[in-house]
């Protein structure tokens, strides 16, 4: 796979805002299919699709402990994705929020 295919197959899977809002929900660590699925009106098997989607994409990984998938945000591949794209759609952009970015940190290091 090309990394133009591996970037567009992370933005279709972006595309969803349940898939987006299961990658919001992964922010704050590790989650099982069940608890993933007990925070939608949808059915498990939809979420379990969702769910397939964001791993073939990579901006999930699974793990398994006894009869339970535990699901784990991927940072790095969502970074990279979304990263080099933005890059190069306004890469002044990205300067400016690193400076700002170091700029918050030397602050609050004083």
């Amino acid at each position: 796979m090309t990394e133009a295919q591996d970037e567009a197959g992370a933005f279709r899977a972006l595309a969803d805002p349940t898939r987006r809002q299961i990658l919001e929900d992964l922010r704050g660590g590790e989650l099982a299919a069940g608890e993933i699925a007990a925070r939608f009106a949808i059915s498990a098997p939809s979420i379990s699709r969702h769910l397939g989607v964001l791993k073939g994409a990579g901006l999930v990984t699974e793990r398994r402990e006894g009869n339970r998938i535990l699901y784990t945000l991927a940072e790095d591949r969502l970074a990279t994705s979304i990263g080099r794209f933005l890059s190069a759609v306004c890469p002044e952009q990205i300067v400016l929020r690193h400076t700002k970015w170091r700029a918050g940190a030397q602050n609050e290091g004083s």
